[in-house]
């Protein structure tokens, strides 16, 4: 089973990745966590550089980064992982592509296209939490702001995030507001039944 945590910026879906992770592995289910950008490879490690303003590049270039990343994670990692029988959980992956891209990308068949040929998820989670309330939460942590973390931006990647929950069966939308125990319940009570 593959399953994805989407979501703004602070809404959690770090945190809700690895407790689920850790929750599959208490209850001796092979797990695997994983994440896009991804830290391995060469590719990745160039579109965090991007996002944290150490260099430009176009916002096409951007997203076509995105996809090779995005291929590369699946060969080496998300389809060896399921081959063997581990459940794959990733924090972010195509929905963060179509809903950021779309801030600078104009056409978003482009970005759907890009990835129309990727595995879907069997399951994503997307955690619902006011643009305002991300953007605290990533103060809180203390580090620099990234590319998309502002207001207005966040509202607008919102609006593509809802189009695509309403687009795509298998699709959970929580409210990201509740305590972090909360969110844990109500994704552990879907996948453990779907286990």
């Amino acid at each position: 089973m593959f399953i994805v945590f989407e979501g703004l910026d602070g809404s959690g879906s770090t945190t809700q990745a690895r407790l689920l992770w850790e929750r599959l592995e208490k209850n001796q289910r092979a797990a695997h966590l994983t994440k896009e950008p991804t830290d391995e490879g060469h590719i990745g490690k160039l579109i965090r550089e991007v996002l944290q303003h150490k260099w430009e590049m176009s916002p096409e270039g951007l997203q076509l980064m995105f996809s090779a990343d995005r291929a590369e994670h699946l060969k080496t990692m998300i389809e060896p992982a399921l081959k063997n029988g581990e459940i794959v959980i990733s924090d972010r992956y195509i929905f963060s592509t179509i809903a950021y891209g779309s801030l600078a990308v104009d056409d978003i068949d482009w970005l759907k296209g890009l990835n129309s040929h990727f595995r879907q998820a069997d399951l994503t989670f997307l955690l619902k939490l006011d643009p305002e309330e991300c953007l605290k939460r990533i103060a809180g942590r203390g580090s620099e702001f990234e590319l998309f973390e502002k207001d207005e931006k966040l509202r607008k990647i919102w609006k593509q995030y809802a189009k695509l929950a309403k687009e795509n069966d298998n699709v959970i939308v929580i409210d990201a507001s509740k305590s972090i125990e909360e969110i844990h319940e109500q994704v552990w009570e879907k996948v453990s039944s779907s286990i």
